[in-house]
C-alpha cells in the first residue's frame, strides 16, 4: 500500500501532535507551507487561542527567494510573540520535514529571540 504525499504528511502530523502541545506558558509554533506562501501561528492549545500569527502575505515581509521570505516570516512571528508576552515555544513542523523553508522560518524565529 502506497501513501500519497498528503496522507504521509497527515500520519507524521498526528504522530507529532500526540506529543507536542501548547500551553499558556509554552505555546506551540505551528507552520503551514503552501506552494506559494508560508504561514506561522503561536497557539495556546489549552485555551484554544491563537496568540500571534504571521504570513508571507503580510506587508513588510521582504520578498526574495522562498527561503529568505520564510526567514523574514520567522522574525516577524518572533516579534509578534514577544509583544504577546511569549519567549519560549514548542515548535510544530506540522508534518513537514525540518528542511528548506520550515528550517529557515525556525532559524529566523530563533535569531529574533524565540527559544525552542
Amino acid at each position: 500500500m502506497s501513501l500519497t504525499k498528503s496522507e504521509r504528511r497527515q500520519r507524521i502530523k498526528f504522530r507529532i501532535r500526540k506529543i507536542v502541545s501548547g500551553t499558556a506558558a509554552k505555546p506551540r509554533l505551528s507552520v503551514f507551507r503552501s506552494n506559494k506562501e508560508i504561514y506561522a501561528q503561536v497557539i495556546d492549545d489549552v485555551n484554544g487561542v491563537t496568540l500571534a500569527s504571521a504570513s508571507s502575505r503580510e506587508a513588510g515581509i521582504t520578498r526574495g527567494t522562498n527561503i529568505e521570505t520564510a526567514a523574514s516570516v520567522g522574525k516577524l512571528i518572533a516579534e509578534k510573540a514577544s509583544k504577546a508576552g511569549v519567549d519560549t515555544i514548542s515548535f510544530d513542523r506540522n508534518g513537514y520535514l525540518y528542511h528548506g523553508r520550515v528550517k529557515s522560518l525556525a532559524e529566523g524565529a530563533r535569531e529574533a529571540g524565540l527559544k525552542f
